[in-house]
């Protein structure tokens, strides 16, 4: 375990001991910690999973991109398969350039743990994304998740933008797909009975906006099988 798990193992060893005579080992590794001193995989919005059920692969790409710029070089040489002279190479850029070396980390650590398939679709979502007039920041965007199966008859629109939280209401949803605010992957909802379908997802995501700058992004998974 980790090496703040080091009195859990003793604990564990010395019971061990006690009650069947038996020795056994323990074995610890440095916590990996992240610039601010905190555990990796620990965000504002909770913990970071490999199981795309809790952690989608759309947000898991989302952390690596978001990561301080000083801990680059150490991820791509830790969680990628990288050679370390293009590692070195492409933890030289400074300022705006180094987002692309943080692209490639997030690629590459999404590949691994999502396969090839589900990296191209979280890269090409979010370039989707940042190229939306009035998008900055979309680490700070909020998500909410579905299931294909849920999109499968479809979801009145101004259901969704309530559901998500864009509208405390779901007359107030009305009001604002009605008066012309409302907007899915970019485009202005026409009507607040327009059904929201398996066609509007785009790499994985739908990115719901309510009025000019507050977001959505609707993460969908596929159902697991039973």
């Amino acid at each position: 375990g980790g090496n703040d798990q080091w009195g859990n193992i003793l604990a564990g060893a010395d019971l061990t001991r006690r009650m069947g005579g038996n020795i056994i080992h323990g074995l610890t590794f440095p916590l990996i910690t992240t610039a601010d001193g905190s555990k990796m995989g620990k965000t504002a919005r909770g913990a970071i999973w490999l199981d795309r059920e809790l952690t989608s692969p759309y947000e898991y790409y989302q952390y690596w991109v978001n990561i301080d710029d000083s801990d680059v070089r150490r991820f791509l040489a830790y969680f990628t398969f990288l050679p370390m002279e293009e590692i070195e190479k492409l933890s030289r850029h400074e300022g705006e350039s180094l987002r692309k070396a943080k692209d490639v980390l997030a690629y590459e650590a999404t590949k691994i743990c999502h396969g090839q398939e589900e990296a191209n679709k979280a890269r090409s979502a979010a370039r989707q994304l940042f190229s939306q007039k009035g998008i900055h920041d979309i680490e700070a965007i909020p998500t909410y998740s579905l299931t294909s199966a849920d999109l499968g008859k479809g979801i009145e629109a101004y259901i969704l933008f309530n559901s998500t939280g864009l509208c405390k209401t779901r007359s107030e949803a009305r009001r604002l797909i009605s008066q012309g605010g409302a907007y899915i992957n970019g485009k202005r909802v026409p009507s607040f009975e327009t059904i929201v379908g398996a066609s509007d997802i785009q790499n994985n995501i739908i990115s719901l906006r309510a009025g000019k700058k507050n977001y959505r992004i609707v993460t969908v998974q596929d159902e697991k099988a039973g």
